[in-house]
């Protein structure tokens, strides 16, 4: 099954994609498994554990919250923020879970949710597994999934079929345009006459019409814009151990304050976006509803430079005495009425960026637990370069160029949360990448597309620096930054 756009902006929650999103998805993989095989209304037990970066960070990460809400037949997109503190008290508190909502078992967290940290399994960094039993002891099924980034949830039978690209990557032959390289993409775009955003346009009508496709992207934006506004607006500390203050609101009051600096400092609009990067990685630090782009740890990049674009590049200009919510789906609720022309820009913003993403997954990983944060961080700003200079005018050729710059200057970059939370470095991380966007787009601009690296080679690259990257440098806070900052 080929990827589509909606695979890699999926509306969940926080903290992370690959630690939170993916093992919810898999627990209820896992119940709906039982279902299946009529064996749910048998079932007295479950277990469930957690390998490798999941069990070394998964704490700090909520993977355990995730697991449980999972198996309670609970999804990322449609979770009630408010009640899964409340769910997490009342099924610790009575020791029995509601498998599926509907089927009561006992639950002992401290023996049926395990971390094991230094027990990798043999697929991926992301690996868990999931068993049931009945009231006499018996087995009654054993799975085993694997968080591969993003969200995305594969089982064991898929990671042992075929070879290991196969096994990631997705058969792109069904679709009308196909491509699987950005040498190929280019081509494509060349062969029949489109920009990328309308190669990916034609690709995502193999699934569903025109008004489909731009109401669920002006859906997406919808959410990242109410992201951005959950997070200007809630003071205080992010949970965990190191208490660390929300930044986001007290830095939205002073812009608005003294919105006459905008006269004498050129780069004010650059506190701009580094607000709206942080205000979205620090309500997905919290568990908020986020918007995975293409990873919840590097969710504040796409979202912070589409908000530069509308507010500063395609807008009346007049971001700078305040930040109201825009509207979503202009028109679209009207029989026949297509997007406006703001809308527009958004949509092909999210489909260039959204070509750019499925090179990565195809051909390398957005895994911070397989290539380390630069599969992250880099790839979504790499995804947001590309995407900006298509919306202000670039051709394919600088967009390629525009997602290159945005990788190459981020080879290298680790994965080392620390004390195991998607804070430190994650959220000003999420902030400086997309001040680096927006450069390397400019860049690419003035440029005719002609450039010594390819995308290709750069995302080659990627995968083979991750693949020579030490472990404690994968998203299991055990090198880097993790273990140079003691907790207080």
């Amino acid at each position: 099954m080929a990827v589509s756009v909606f695979d890699l902006f999926k509306i969940g929650i926080g903290p992370s994609s690959s630690h939170t999103v993916g093992p919810m998805r898999a627990a209820r993989l896992f119940g709906l498994h039982l279902q299946g095989a009529h064996l749910l209304q048998h079932t007295a037990r479950v277990r469930c554990s957690l390998h490798g970066s999941l069990g070394a960070t998964g704490k700090g990460h909520g993977s355990d919250k995730a697991v449980v809400l999972g198996l309670c037949g609970l999804e990322p997109e449609t979770v009630p923020i408010d009640d899964i503190e409340p769910t997490l008290a009342r099924i610790r508190e009575q020791r029995q879970l509601p498998l599926l909502g509907t089927h009561a078992v006992a639950w002992d967290e401290k023996d049926d949710l395990l971390f094991y940290r230094n027990q990798a399994l043999p697929f991926h960094a992301n690996g868990m597994k999931l068993a049931a039993w009945d009231a006499a002891g018996a087995l009654l099924a054993e799975r085993t999934y694997y968080s591969v980034g993003g969200g995305f949830v594969i089982t064991d039978e898929v990671a042992q079929s075929g070879e290991r690209q196969k096994r990631l990557a997705p058969d792109t032959t069904a679709l009308p345009i196909p491509f699987a390289s950005g040498d190929e993409l280019l081509q494509r775009c060349r062969e029949h006459g489109l920009s990328i955003a309308g190669v990916m346009r034609a690709n995502e009508r193999h699934w569903r019409s025109d008004a489909e496709i731009d109401a669920g992207l002006l859906r997406i934006w919808r959410t990242m814009q109410d992201c951005v506004q959950a997070g200007l607006q809630r003071d205080g500390v992010l949970p965990g151990g190191f208490k660390v203050k929300r930044r986001a609101p007290q830095l939205f009051r002073d812009l608005t304050s003294q919105p006459e600096k905008a006269l004498t400092d050129p780069l004010a609009v650059l506190d701009w976006v580094n607000l709206y990067a942080l205000s979205v990685n620090e309500e997905n630090a919290a568990g908020g509803r986020v918007v995975t782009a293409p990873t919840n740890g590097a969710a504040g990049i796409v979202p912070a430079v589409l908000h530069y674009y509308r507010r500063f590049v395609n807008s009346p200009p007049t971001p700078l005495r305040g930040c109201p919510p825009e509207g979503g789906a202009s028109g679209l609720g009207q029989p026949g009425a297509g997007p406006s022309a703001a809308d527009t820009g958004v949509i092909d913003f999210l489909l260039t960026a959204g070509a750019i993403g499925i090179l990565y997954k195809e051909n390398a990983s957005i895994s911070g637990a397989e290539v380390g944060c630069q599969g992250e961080v880099g790839v979504a700003c790499s995804m947001a370069a590309g995407a900006l200079c298509a919306v202000l005018g670039g051709t394919p050729e600088q967009v390629e160029n525009a997602a290159e710059i945005g990788m190459e200057h981020h080879l290298g970059l680790t994965c080392d949360p620390v004390g195991g939370l998607v804070q430190i470095p994650c959220i000003e991380r999420n902030a400086i990448a997309s001040v680096k966007a927006i450069n390397a787009a400019r860049m690419a601009l003035r440029g005719d597309g002609s450039h010594f690296v390819s995308l290709d080679k750069v995302i080659k690259t990627m995968r083979e620096t991750g693949a020579d990257m030490k472990t404690k440098y994968k998203e299991t806070a055990r090198g880097g930054l993790a273990v140079n900052i003691v907790e207080c």
